[in-house]
């Protein structure tokens, strides 16, 4: 069991949850760290541990209910989750469809991954976090509540996320609920959503870490933030 806070961060090989991972564990965190891809997983546990934190990495699909088990075992051991980000997501299909013509099967799997798993999580993690006062974050996006033509798969997964989220601030009085919108970041995925374009002048995730570092640090109240508004000004 250790003394130091513990934190999950979903979808940590690469982006934002990269950059927070290794965040948090420069700030004194243990934490556990997942993805699909084990080599890139194993990577970002590197440098995570270069900033001085104690980390485990678990590789593993978030929609797979034994990996979700595994995270949360692996925070017990440690003495229970203090703080839960739920970052791993999907876009869905890319090139971005309209809803006119987006496969079932593929809107299904974008709801499994985006809104049932980090659901599923928090709810196994619950009790320890009940416990330590923790946090749940969940990474949002302004498609949840902007009408952009070709999000509506992943714009609707992330407005459920973000009701879920409200829900669970309104039934979790002893814990921070928090859902952020990082804004337009240089990732993977947002490449994907419009492949083939130049997309070097969006920010590195690690240019909006300090908002979210703020936000637990402070212990801000419950509700929907965006990043950009938790920065300094100029930044």
């Amino acid at each position: 069991m250790t003394t130091e806070p513990v934190a999950i961060v979903t979808g940590a090989s690469r982006g934002l949850g990269r950059a927070l991972a290794s965040a948090l564990a420069g700030s004194g965190y243990h934490v556990i760290i997942d993805a699909r891809s084990g080599a890139a997983l194993a990577a970002a546990a590197d440098e995570a541990r270069a900033r001085g934190g104690r980390v485990i990495a678990i590789a593993g699909d978030i929609g797979d209910p034994s990996h979700r088990a595994s995270l949360a075992a692996a925070a017990s051991g440690l003495g229970g989750a203090s703080l839960l980000v739920n970052n791993a997501g999907t876009l869905g299909v890319s090139p971005l469809p309209a809803l006119a013509d987006y496969p079932a099967d593929q809107l299904l799997a974008a709801l499994e991954v985006n809104v049932v798993a980090p659901i599923a999580l928090t709810q196994l993690l619950l009790p320890d976090l009940r416990r330590r006062g923790g946090a749940v974050l969940n990474v949002t996006s302004d498609a949840a509540v902007e009408a952009y033509a070709g999000w509506g798969g992943y714009g609707a997964a992330k407005a459920a996320l973000e009701q879920a989220s409200n829900v669970l601030a309104a039934e979790e009085s002893a814990l921070r609920v928090w859902w952020v919108d990082p804004g337009d970041m240089r990732t993977q995925m947002h490449q994907d959503a419009f492949p083939g374009e130049d997309i070097s002048d969006r920010q590195l995730p690690e240019a909006v870490t300090p908002a979210f570092l703020r936000l637990i640090t402070e212990r801000m109240p419950s509700g929907r933030y965006r990043a950009a508004d938790l920065l300094p000004a100029g930044v």
